[in-house]
């Protein structure tokens, strides 16, 4: 077991070593759609790459997440093929969003450095094809708000 302070350095030794190791800059928060974010999640248990509906306006969050779901077809035969559609995803804190993503498979943990390299590799591929989806599909996912 690691102690809270032992916890935050191994967590920030890991995104360090991945930003080190993967130099690249994501799009991430920089989409330019309100409340509509991509992320990278990794703690004790699991690992994946996220895209978070979370738009302050629940109609403009229905309607891109509608979207959303009427380009999946498109996303999951020539990009995620694994994606996950998730209308209810709970989050940490108990809030309930939007949530597509792409699960790691392979056992990973922050705590354990021997699965850093895997869960990396799975970032950039995955992500790079959720980037490539968003920047192919990017005006007509603004057209929905």
């Amino acid at each position: 077991m690691f102690s809270k302070e032992e916890s935050a350095k191994i967590r920030k030794e890991f995104w360090t070593s991945f930003g080190k190791s993967f130099p690249r800059k994501w799009l991430l928060y920089n989409t330019k759609v309100k409340g509509f974010s991509f992320k990278f999640v990794a703690d004790r248990k699991k690992a994946m790459i996220a895209l978070d509906l979370e738009h302050t306006d629940e109609i403009a969050n229905e309607l891109l997440y509608d979207q959303l779901l009427s380009l999946k077809t498109i996303l999951t035969t020539e990009y995620l093929p694994e994606v996950i559609y998730d209308a209810t995803y709970e989050l940490e804190s108990g809030k309930i969003i939007h949530r597509i993503y792409v699960s790691h498979e392979i056992k990973f943990s922050i705590h354990n450095k021997n699965t850093w390299r895997d869960c990396y590799e799975f970032f950039v591929k995955e992500m790079t094809q959720f980037e490539l989806f968003f920047n192919e599909y990017e005006d007509l996912i603004k057209q929905a708000i």
